[in-house]
């Protein structure tokens, strides 16, 4: 190739780089990472925790919360230090670490399936989870009005992604991504406050509600789906890292680890209480939605229920931009469309109308954590990172390192196996009844 026209092949290649959305700006502080994680982190999951324990019971569920945190903690330092592990390079996203621990082709069809199955149906579920809680909002407020399908509802929550999808990369939605992580927090903490201040109900009954062994084993299974979900904010780490400025001396693994220990004391802050406190207070009988379980008082459930909104509103966001990163990617490097408004205008519209749609289709809050929680959560968070950690660095057989990447990868599995099933079961008894616009 001639000089010139490898210049302006590198000329073309970082004009594209400059309007895709994952390389677009590198000028975030460490701060960004905390908000980015908190927000991509503690969403509708948080709130299915006690239901969750409602199913595992008090020695599995409080194991099965703790562990989820140390596995996932600990795969989310190896994401981060193998941002930069080679000399002069930065893998941006997340299948691009897949491609040089896989190769060039198996790494992408290694990673790109499951993170895009995975931020999709985390979109899909946002757009369920805001619905509801609007719903749960108007029905608040407005007891005597007359009663509005959750349908409806899911389109409004979704008209304004149709606004917000356009903002153009992770530096444009910092504003929305840090109201939201504030309003994790404190619906977070509204749920184990307000829960506690219900107090133990009368009835209460911490034995399992399934009566058969077999529904025991299925609720079990939804249950670890759901505990894989609301820890399933590794699939954007490697995106959000890559808008940190680095160079040789300052990388960007310091200010990113500095943010995501932050995010991390906060996982531990919202999920542990909610989980822990909610179980107590409801035992058995608690919703798969916590919020759907208080009743009273009236003002302080429809804050929270409003506050859910926002947070799912940022979070949509956080999961939405690598999809459209992929996508945008896809179109301007592969088919030679030009970079442009109008085609980020119906590339993102189009994505924003198929979550509605595939929303309003199976509005199933729990079967949908407990499906996509185990099915593509459980290998992009908690075993894949170190699969490609021991193809890379190649740790001593039977070194603390190996031996806990391991352990993580056999757990992770396991999780992967058999929590759909439990997730589908409930999707399919969910759906027998349901009416879409009645």
């Amino acid at each position: 190739m001639a000089p010139n026209m490898r210049e302006e092949e590198a000329a073309r290649q970082k004009e594209i780089d400059d309007w895709l959305p994952i390389t677009a700006n590198r000028n975030a502080k460490w701060w960004y990472s905390a908000f980015h994680n908190v927000t991509a982190m503690v969403g509708a999951g948080v709130l299915s925790l006690p239901y969750a324990m409602s199913h595992l019971g008090w020695g599995p569920g409080v194991t099965v919360l703790f562990l989820s945190w140390v596995i996932t903690f600990y795969t989310l330092w190896q994401m981060v230090e193998m941002h930069e592990m080679v000399p002069g390079k930065r893998f941006d996203r997340y299948h691009e670490l897949g491609q040089y621990a896989f190769g060039e082709k198996l790494g992408l069809w290694i990673v790109v399936p499951q993170q895009l199955v995975v931020e999709i149906s985390t979109d899909i579920v946002y757009m369920v989870t805001g619905g509801k809680s609007l719903k749960k909002f108007h029905d608040i407020v407005c007891p005597n009005c007359k009663s509005i399908k959750t349908t409806y509802f899911i389109m409004i929550f979704a008209s304004v992604h149709f606004v917000l999808s356009h903002l153009p990369n992770f530096n444009s939605i910092s504003g929305i991504s840090l109201a939201a992580a504030v309003m994790s927090l404190t619906y977070s903490t509204i749920a184990w406050v307000a829960s506690a201040a219900k107090g133990v109900q009368p009835d209460v009954d911490y034995s399992y509600s399934a009566k058969s062994a077999s529904g025991i084993t299925f609720n079990i299974f939804t249950a670890l789906g759901d505990v894989a979900f609301a820890y399933a904010g590794h699939n954007v780490v490697l995106e959000i890292q890559a808008t940190i400025p680095s160079t040789p001396e300052k990388p960007s693994k310091g200010p990113m680890w500095k943010g995501a220990v932050v995010a991390y004391i906060v996982v531990a802050l919202c999920y542990f209480p909610v989980g822990l406190i909610g179980y107590r207070m409801f035992g058995n009988s608690v919703e798969d939605n916590i919020l759907l379980s208080l009743q009273k008082p009236n003002w302080l459930v429809a804050a929270a229920n409003m506050f859910v909104v926002i947070h799912v509103i940022g979070s949509y966001q956080i999961f939405a931009m690598p999809v459209f990163d992929m996508m945008e990617t896809f179109l301007v490097k592969k088919l030679k469309f030009r970079p442009s408004y109008t085609l980020r205008f119906i590339v993102r519209n189009l994505y924003v109308a198929f979550t509605m749609m595939v929303g309003i289709i199976i509005p199933f809050f729990g079967g949908l954590l407990g499906f996509f929680g185990g099915l593509v959560m459980a290998p992009t968070t908690y075993y894949l990172p170190c699969i490609m950690w021991l193809i890379i660095y190649k740790p001593k057989r039977f070194s603390f390192t190996w031996i806990a990447n391991w352990i993580c990868i056999v757990l992770g599995v396991a999780l992967m196996v058999v929590a759909p099933i439990g997730g589908l079961r409930t999707i399919i008894l969910s759906a027998k009844d349901y009416k879409f616009f009645s």
